[in-house]
């Protein structure tokens, strides 16, 4: 709300005044658009001399808009947090009406926008506590994870058996596209990598050890993971999320069924028993791409690239990389669906879980991974 007038006056002042106890604080001049405003400061300064009370008065206003109602808030603010009374009664009726009905609702805790940038110790106790705060979630989880497993083993977990074939179909026969264009390329790369080497010493055969050494141990099983956790992980995240908005899970529970028996555990059980076996796929669709380039490129015999390989891979090395494909497909299952039983309730926090699904799965991959390997290079494996 604000007066209209016919032309514009001059800038907005605030006349300040000592009568006895009293702080006569004296409004005059044009508080509307861009006008320049007094400064809060210097009236801080005079509030410093402690006075029993402040006055505002209208002493030639010319016109006012919210930045009138704004400063005159702030007034107040300065006298309540020194203990002075502060009175408005010789303002504009409009101004009266304005402040009063600002006042009306108390102000909602939280709600006003911290102006100062929080210092650096209270940012990390605030990550610290945050931090704290997921972790204790991510083990209640973890444990309803085992106690769903145990009560598995017992014959008394619920859930549709149809479910778990059509997990099993999502995570097995459908994601065979994907894996095998990706595996096909990465024994390729593999296959070139190696042979701008090994072809400066004559030794391009040994490209079928290198694809295979390196298929089998590690990049079969870590590529399967990985794909598996942008393409099953995000999906459980995303199908599990959109159940917490719409209050599904919920609903279970008031059904008396547990949500990680009936959601978790079929999609649990369908990739760890599906990663394994679409991580022997891929070992062989990437000592494929490793023969195309060796028998395509370099001129191998192929019987002689196969013998290769036969002969530089024992199936230890395969075991290896299966008990890896195992740990795998329990991650990318776990963070998926932790992420989505975590979310919010809103549309966005949808696509934050899945992100943060993708995301939590790849970290977790590589560091399986790399305490894997340290754990079978000190068994000997």
């Amino acid at each position: 709300m604000a007066q209209a007038l016919p032309s514009a006056g001059p800038p907005a002042q605030l006349h300040r005044q000592r009568e006895d106890d009293r702080l006569i604080l004296a409004f005059a001049g044009d508080w509307k658009g861009d006008q320049p405003l007094p400064s809060l400061a210097e009236l801080g300064a005079a509030l410093g001399a402690a006075p029993r009370e402040v006055v505002l008065r209208d002493a030639g206003l010319l016109g006012w808009d919210s930045r009138l109602l704004v400063f005159v808030l702030r007034i107040r603010d300065l006298c309540a947090a020194q203990g002075i009374a502060c009175r408005d009664e010789e303002l504009p009726q409009g101004v009266q009406r304005l402040l009063a009905l600002a006042t009306a609702v108390p102000e909602r805790p939280g709600s006003r926008q911290d102006e100062g940038r929080p210092s650096l110790l209270h940012e990390l106790g605030e990550g610290a506590l945050l931090w704290g705060r997921k972790s204790i979630d991510n083990l209640v989880f973890f444990g309803e994870v085992f106690f769903s497993l145990t009560r598995l083993l017992r014959g008394r977990a619920r859930f549709r058996a149809s479910d778990l074939l059509l997990h099993l179909q999502e995570a097995g026969i459908a994601a065979l596209p994907i894996v095998t264009l990706i595996s096909l390329l990465v024994g390729v790369i593999l296959a070139f990598v190696g042979a701008v080497q090994l072809r400066l010493f004559g030794a391009e055969i040994y490209i079928a050890n290198a694809v295979a050494l390196g298929m089998a141990r590690d990049m079969g099983a870590m590529m399967t993971g990985i794909l598996m956790a942008g393409r099953t992980g995000a999906a459980y995240a995303a199908q599990l999320g959109s159940m917490q908005v719409n209050e599904e899970i919920d609903a279970l529970r008031t059904f008396g069924v547990a949500p990680v028996d009936f959601l978790v555990l079929p999609r649990l059980i369908a990739l760890v028993l599906m990663v394994p076996l679409l991580t022997v796929y891929a070992d062989l669709m990437g000592i494929l791409g490793g023969a195309l380039v060796g028998v395509g490129l370099f001129d191998l015999p192929l019987t002689q690239y196969y013998q290769q390989t036969a002969s530089a891979v024992p199936l230890i090395h395969f075991a290896t990389g299966l008990i890896k494909a195992l740990a795998y497909g329990a991650i990318v299952a776990v963070a998926g669906c932790l992420r989505g039983m975590q979310c919010g309730r809103s549309a966005a926090a949808v696509g934050e879980a899945t992100t943060a699904a993708v995301v939590s799965a790849i970290v977790w991959i590589i560091v399986a991974n790399a305490v894997l390997t340290v754990i079978f290079h000190i068994l000997g494996i």
